[in-house]
């Protein structure tokens, strides 16, 4: 069955004065502020697309992670995913490197690394993603 999740955004002024507020509409978890400064200098106690894009993305691979060393017969005690998303204005998303640490009894740390390594590639997020470098740490605990 397909979900759909929506997050909407209300925005006022030009690029570079101007500001908005990003409202995570399915869950009603939240609403972010959002601005030029915030996305290409210091975040400054806003968000940015980049910065929502990097928790999607950390939460998804863990997930897949997850489902991967489950499938090998080793699911993992805990996870601990970072992605790091670099924006370059002029440019847009230049890189997305992503950070695992976690417990998987009964695994090597080569095969954590193959696992995270397929994990990468089975991720939707990470599919999504497909027109960005995404690179990949990932080590046993």
């Amino acid at each position: 069955m397909a979900t759909t999740r929506t997050a909407s955004t209300h925005w006022e002024g030009p690029l570079f004065g101007g500001q908005g507020t990003a409202s995570l509409e399915s869950s009603k978890l939240g609403r972010f502020e959002v601005d030029w400064p915030s996305r290409a200098e210091s975040p400054n106690g806003r968000t940015s697309p980049e910065e929502l894009i990097a928790a999607a993305h950390s939460a998804c691979f863990s997930m897949a992670l997850s489902n991967v060393l489950a499938q090998a017969g080793s699911p993992p005690e805990h996870l601990d995913t970072t992605a790091d998303v670099t924006f370059q204005p002029g440019e847009g998303i230049t890189g997305i490197h992503l950070i695992v640490r976690g417990s998987a009894p009964g695994m090597s740390a080569d095969q954590f690394a193959q696992a995270a390594g397929k994990a990468k590639e089975e991720c939707p997020v990470s599919r999504a993603l497909t027109g960005t470098e995404i690179t990949l740490d990932a080590s046993l605990i």
